[in-house]
């Protein structure tokens, strides 16, 4: 199947995550899969969940506040999944992240998370390595380096523990990414 035939719009569902640690470079590159007209998740979910928890409470999230989080982003990336009915589609995270985000706020996986990594999978995950100059005037950027680090490391400990083989993506400018991972997008079976 040629990539022409991937991208087509009536071909049966086709899912590929781009994830990583804070500082990875998903937004240039999102916005790379945007300009190309390749289906992507719009925006960052998880992000979005998060502003509106801080709004509803008046504050950044707390250790207590963190388990009702995570479910919100798990129902927002399961919506997002079965919404999802045709042709290729990058997904801005996927449900296993959910695993090393609960690791780094010291949380264990759940029933409702481990029962979701089973039943809904990913044709492919693609983990961008970092980049060397993380510049944001974002107000949600909170992680030090070191951090920064060890949340990387736990999303991809959480792709393999959900039994996936993730494609690392070098750092590099957003279109050789991009370029990258569609040369790398495993072909299904015709």
């Amino acid at each position: 199947m040629s990539l022409d035939q991937l991208l087509n719009p009536n071909t049966p569902p086709r899912r590929y995550v781009i994830t990583g640690g804070p500082s990875a470079g998903k937004e240039a590159v999102f916005t790379e899969l945007a300009a190309r007209g390749i289906g992507h998740t719009e925006g960052e979910p998880a992000r979005e969940i998060y502003r509106k928890h801080r709004e509803w409470l008046g504050r950044h999230l707390q250790v207590g506040d963190r388990r009702a989080y995570s479910r919100d982003v798990l129902e927002a990336f399961i919506t997002e999944y079965c919404d999802h009915k045709n042709g290729l589609r990058f997904y801005n995270r996927g449900i296993p992240d959910g695993y090393g985000w609960d690791a780094f706020f010291g949380l264990g996986p759940y029933t409702e998370l481990e029962q979701a990594a089973r039943v809904y999978r990913y044709d492919a995950v693609f983990i961008l390595d970092a980049l060397d100059d993380f510049n944001s005037a974002d107000d949600d950027v909170w992680a030090k380096e070191r951090e920064i680090r060890r949340v990387h490391e736990l999303i991809i400990q959480g792709y393999y523990d959900a039994g996936y083989r993730p494609i690392f993506v070098p750092a590099d400018d957003a279109g050789r990414r991009v370029d990258f991972m569609l040369a790398q997008l495993p072909v299904p079976a015709v």
